[in-house]
Parts: structure tokens; C-alpha cells; sequence
């Protein structure tokens, strides 16, 4: 279990005819790669989240309970294929595509639960809760059925609290210290599902 990309993205304009009011909106959304297996470069994480890292709408993101966002690079190819099956050519996302923060390897929704805490060197990250995909994650992927796809198959990832700050780097280990772990982000995922 470890750290395959740390990324961040700026607050700008995101067009895109995925919601009935508006034709752009401000997101944060635009995730670029800032430090890699490749090049694993030290970010700096505080209890609001990675340094440069911002978000449009802190009702929705970030803040102390949504401070990071991390997801799991075995879904890649998912999107890579539904993607490449809708627009009828081949699509190969880059880590950050879906919006996270950490794209990370080794542990899936199922395998994730609430209250679990994360040792990563000396940052110490509680997981909160899952992602609620909307229509902003639709214009990102150009694709009306993205966020319906992600909660039906439950590729949600989620949103970690930040209890130690301190630098982390891609090729960081995750040291899971599980919860009380009454419920699982794939268990979180099915109860949204069925509402």
C-alpha cells in the first residue's frame, strides 16, 4: 500500500453543458501531478490539505473533514475503458484525471473504512468518508454517466482528515491502523446507491 502520485489543482473555470444552470462554474477539480514514483518530490500536507491545493466550494470539498482526497489507481483502467467506449477512441487518464489528491495503490473501497487511520512517514490521516461524485466530475470527464458510474460500481474513493501534518512524497508507504470498522466506503457507497 503506497503513494503512486500526489496531486493539486487552482481554482478556474470549468466549462461543460453537465448541469441545467450553469455553462461553467468554478472548480479546483483539474488536478496536475506534483510529485511522482518517477520523481518523488516532498509536498508539504497541513490539516486544510496539500500545499497549493485549493478548492472552489468548501461546502462540498475540502475543509478539516475533506482535507485530502485519495483514490485508487486499480479503477484506472475502468475509466479508461468506459471512456474510450464513448468517445470512440482510445483514452489513457494520468493520475489526478478523477480529481484525487493521492492516487494510491493497494487498498480498494472495500478493504477502506471509516475511522481508519493512515501513517504515512510522520502524517498521520484519518478516513472520513466517501466521495459524492456530481456534475462537475461529469464536465471533467466529458461524460453525462460519469458520476452515475462511479457510485454504480462503488469507485468512489474518499476523503481523509489530517490529524499529524507534515511532508509525504510519492513511494510513500500507507501503514493502516484500522478503526472501530463498522462500515466500510464500499458499504458507504451501496447505502448512497439505494437512497
Amino acid at each position: 500500500m503506497r503513494i503512486l502520485t500526489i496531486s493539486i489543482g487552482k481554482v478556474a473555470p470549468l466549462p461543460g453543458a453537465h448541469h441545467p444552470e450553469f455553462t461553467v462554474v468554478p472548480s479546483a477539480i483539474n488536478k496536475i501531478p506534483v510529485s511522482q514514483t518517477a520523481n518523488p518530490k516532498p509536498i508539504l500536507l497541513g490539516v486544510l490539505g496539500l500545499d497549493g491545493d485549493e478548492q472552489a466550494d468548501l461546502s462540498v470539498h475540502g475543509g478539516i473533514e475533506k482535507a485530502v482526497y485519495a483514490y485508487p489507481s486499480e479503477h484506472y483502467e475502468f475509466w479508461n475503458t468506459l471512456l474510450s467506449q464513448e468517445r470512440q477512441q482510445t483514452v489513457a487518464l494520468n493520475h489526478g484525471a478523477l480529481g484525487e489528491n493521492l492516487t494510491i495503490s493497494g487498498l480498494l473501497e472495500a478493504d477502506v473504512y471509516i475511522g481508519d487511520r493512515w501513517r504515512i512517514g510522520t502524517v498521520e490521516l484519518a478516513v472520513v468518508k466517501l466521495r459524492e461524485p456530481c456534475f462537475k466530475f461529469n464536465a471533467k470527464l466529458r461524460f453525462n454517466g460519469a458520476a452515475k458510474a462511479m457510485l454504480k460500481n462503488a469507485f468512489s474513493g474518499w476523503y481523509l482528515r489530517v490529524l499529524q501534518p507534515g511532508l509525504i512524497s510519492a513511494g510513500d508507504l500507507i501503514e493502516v491502523t484500522p478503526g472501530p470498522r463498522e462500515i466500510s466506503i464500499a458499504q458507504q457507497n451501496k447505502l448512497l446507491k439505494n437512497k
